[in-house]
């Protein structure tokens, strides 16, 4: 058995992989109170609104209950700092830098069996990433470390990130791509949901809610194809920043999705048209906000906000877009189970068989 903490959860992507996989997870961390709801009602597990930096060590490995069980501890650090989009930026004063620091704290007081964390791929441009590497090999963790192609798992979405796993046992590694000759579609994603116009809101989900669209941006979406982009449009639909210098390399906002290919990556703002290429594939709307849940691996049954209450874009889609997808949280869980598993056949294997053992 493994028993996992998840340090960052948000509204609970990772948690409720690792559940699928059969991993017990007792209780996330992070400060978006906004997302208590979410996290405790989808994966009934413990919300702990703190900041990590401040998480004292005694407290986080008091969830471990089970002396039977391997300690996994999961911290997947936001994000921005590492980010492509803040490339030539300063982002030195950022206060998410310390929060691999403050991960790299509890690891060496807790000492949990392993150890997950998974970003985007240029976390490795960091020296703050290599400085927490380091400090595994110092604790004698073994790494496997790498990029991620989740469609290759199974998400419906061409997503990248960089995942490490660590473990105290031995030599650990992700398990193999599920999905290389069979990629998971768009359509075989949210093929089979009502369809809306902008601005509507499904009877029976809440969450399945489009954003309304200018009728400007009607007319845009309306001449605009599947796998297209802004180009398509007659030049009275362009928009004045697209016809700048710096603006003619963004052909991927404004533009509709495939049904027979995987998503672009979905970030916070997945429910806007002018936001990516995040049109629906043939209805003249963004994609809603369920959809973008589907995308990113999440349940039907999953809820974001508890029920009668105001359902905002804004809050959601960040939800939606900053969580782990949830089938990415499922390999890693899946990869240490079987971690464990192998462990347990090599012990098995240097035991002398029964037969061979001295008679009673």
């Amino acid at each position: 058995m493994i028993e996992a903490v998840d340090l960052f959860c948000g509204a609970g992507g990772l948690t409720a992989g690792l559940r699928q996989a059969g991993v017990r997870v007792h209780a996330g961390y992070d400060i978006e109170a906004s997302c208590r709801f979410a996290y405790e009602w989808n994966n009934g597990a413990q919300f702990v609104d703190e900041d990590v930096s401040k998480a004292k060590p005694e407290q986080v490995g008091a969830w471990y209950q089970d002396s039977n069980a391997a300690k996994l501890l999961a911290g997947c650090a936001p994000c921005q700092p590492f980010s492509t989009y803040n490339q030539g930026k300063d982002t030195t004063t950022d206060k998410k830098w310390p929060l691999l620091g403050a991960f790299t704290h509890l690891i060496r007081e807790i000492q949990p069996e392993l150890v997950t964390m998974e970003n985007v791929p240029d976390v490795t441009k960091h020296a703050i990433y290599h400085e927490f590497v380091d400090a595994l090999k110092d604790e004698d963790y073994h790494i496997w470390a790498g990029p991620v192609a989740c469609v290759d798992y199974g998400l419906p979405q061409n997503r990248r990130r960089h995942v490490l796993l660590a473990s105290r046992l031995g030599p650990i590694s992700l398990i193999p791509p599920t999905h290389l000759l069979a990629p998971v579609s768009v359509q075989d994603a949210i093929g089979h949901m009502p369809p809306l116009a902008a601005g509507e809101t499904c009877q029976s989900d809440p969450f399945h809610k489009a954003a309304r669209l200018s009728e400007l941006n009607m007319r845009r979406m309306k001449a605009s194809k599947p796998g297209g982009t802004w180009r398509d449009w007659p030049e009275e639909l362009v928009t004045e920043c697209h016809t700048k210098t710096s603006g003619k390399t963004y052909s991927s906002v404004y533009g509709r999705m495939e049904w027979h290919k995987p998503s672009p990556t979905i970030t916070t703002l997945c429910y806007g048209f002018g936001n990516g290429r995040f049109g629906h594939p043939e209805q003249d709307r963004a994609i809603t906000l369920r959809e973008a849940a589907f995308l990113q691996g999440f349940p039907a049954n999953y809820r974001f906000t508890e029920p009668g209450s105001e359902i905002h874009f804004k809050t959601t889609g960040r939800m939606i877009g900053n969580a782990v997808p949830v089938k990415l949280g499922e390999i890693i869980g899946l990869s240490f189970i079987q971690h464990l598993k192998g462990m347990a056949q090599q012990v098995t294997d240097r035991t002398p068989a029964a037969a061979e053992l001295p008679a009673l």
